[in-house]
């Protein structure tokens, strides 16, 4: 009986203790979970500058290269933690997409679109920020590339930290423009392309916001606000979807194959009015399957806008591969080259294994750390359905068209953004109008007291005022990093 009682203690002392392991496993666990993403990161970050040794070959300037490559490496994981929320945030916010499939879908277009498309000839200093023949050597130049790389890259991280999309062509147009006047005075910069890219800072969200405002004004109008919902939705639902088609093609053919095949803006607009004609007459057998015995409401609408925006998605991503690859890589391109030449140059050839840099680093970036500014952009600035996020995706491609007509540069992520913010506040002017319409029709209805009304407004006011003054302190805040580093490496460096 005493062997017993005293295994019994001794079982129970063990459990005692496993149950302690136990816990203290489950907290180490936990602990270390925040720890993941970013090792992974600098995992990567360290392969991509293995890699540039391996590649670029032993010479004097290897130890640049390699370092270069860890900077552009660490820019493309943070392009792809803010940037890619712009195209896919919508399609999550309205339940067309998971977390999961999104991130699928956009890694896979993202590093398709830099792979096949992306620029093999760009501009070594960024748009023309800043003249090669400012620097006064190729060490200037190199240092004030990788200063520009490294200080556009710390500025999107601490955005992305924020919750806080911002413009990655701007972080390199600041983090160019600082470490130019750090290395050549304020006459190196060309202002008159300085003014262009502010102006864009009010034309992007305004005319993003404009036209997906728009766009759920027509769709309200003529179909949701109808006494037959469902026929009005086989009449213009094909349509519409034409319409992406269309805008599509274009930008596309604009935006996304011009590293392909040169085209100009009439054919690439010709290609898009064939595309969405083509599209609309193949949509109508398809949006009549797709409606029969779906019920009179609004919910049933959603079904019919689903895979468009899934698929305006996964273009959004593609195109938006092909362009943006070149802010994680043009500089650090155009050190390659440099240190390779000698010489400064105008353009440079982007090799295949710098690119590789830029397309998996966006990638690696969007699964480990996009999540969070998908969820800011699909569910947190307003409310999403599959209707106005289709607006959303659409708004982003026509702008691009236009202000290509026009000429105008504009940002992706404020385009985007913005279209998120005139699809909130054109629901908040219709709620107010038919508010107000009501009120006329029973005039004894008693008023909505002050604090009611800020209840239901339908954009929250915080995340307007966060990403406005990002996108205010883009520019002046990545230069003014990217003066201080490179004043830093050129007294490191004696």
């Amino acid at each position: 009986m005493a062997e017993n009682d005293l295994e019994a203690r001794h079982l129970e002392t063990l459990d005692r203790d496993l149950g302690r392991f136990s816990a203290l496993e489950s907290a180490a666990s936990y602990a270390a979970r925040p720890l993941v993403a970013p090792g992974i990161a600098l995992v990567f970050i360290v392969l991509a500058g293995l890699g540039a040794a391996l590649f670029f070959g032993q010479t004097n300037h290897t130890l640049i290269v390699v370092v270069a490559a860890a900077f552009g490496a660490y820019m493309a994981l943070n392009i792809g933690a803010n940037d890619v929320a712009n195209n896919m945030g919508p399609a999550v916010g309205a339940n067309a997409l998971t977390m999961t499939g999104a991130i699928v879908i956009a890694a896979i277009f993202e590093t398709g679109g830099a792979l096949i498309a992306g620029g093999d000839v760009v501009s070594t200093i960024s748009k023309g920020i800043v003249t090669p023949d400012s620097m006064a050597n190729t060490t200037i130049f190199v240092w004030a590339m990788m200063a520009a790389l490294l200080s556009s890259a710390l500025w999107v991280n601490l955005a992305t930290w924020i919750g806080a999309p911002v413009s990655t062509t701007h972080s390199v147009v600041g983090g160019v423009m600082g470490a130019g006047i750090a290395s050549a005075g304020v006459a190196a910069v060309n202002w008159p392309v300085m003014g262009t890219i502010a102006a864009s800072w009010v034309i992007s969200p305004l005319l993003g916001g404009l036209i997906a405002a728009a766009f759920l004004w027509f769709i309200k109008s003529r179909i949701i606000f109808q006494e037959d919902k469902i026929a009005a939705a086989r009449k213009w639902v094909p349509m519409l979807v034409g319409i992406m088609a269309g805008a599509f093609a274009a930008y596309l053919a604009l935006k996304g194959l011009k590293h392909l095949v040169k085209i100009s803006f009439g054919t690439a607009l010709l290609i898009g009015l064939g595309a969405g004609l083509l599209t609309w007459v193949a949509m109508i057998p398809v949006i009549r399957r797709q409606s029969e015995g779906l019920e009179n409401r609004n919910k049933s609408l959603k079904v019919l806008f689903g895979v468009p925006l899934v698929i305006s998605a996964a273009l959004l991503s593609f195109a938006h591969g092909a362009n943006d690859v070149a802010n994680a890589v043009g500089p650090l391109a155009a050190i390659v080259q440099a240190t390779k030449s000698g010489g400064l140059a105008d353009a440079v050839s982007i090799p295949l294994w710098v690119m590789l840099i830029g397309a998996f680093g966006i990638s690696f970036g969007l699964f480990l750390f996009g999540p969070k500014l998908i969820r800011m952009v699909g569910s947190q600035i307003t409310k999403l359905n599959p209707m106005r996020a289709y607006c959303v995706a659409l708004s982003a491609a026509i702008t691009v068209i236009v202000a290509s007509w026009l000429g105008l540069p504009v940002s992706s992520t404020h385009i985007a953004v913005g279209a998120v913010f005139g699809v909130g506040f054109f629901r908040e002017w219709d709620a107010e109008r038919r508010l107000k319409a009501a009120r006329a029709e029973m005039p004894d209805t008693a008023p909505v007291a002050p604090e009611e009304r800020r209840r239901r407004k339908l954009v929250r006011r915080s995340h307007v005022l966060t990403i406005a003054a990002a996108w205010v302190i883009t520019v002046p805040a990545a230069a003014l990093l990217s003066a201080a580093i490179f004043l830093t490496i050129r007294a490191a460096a004696g």
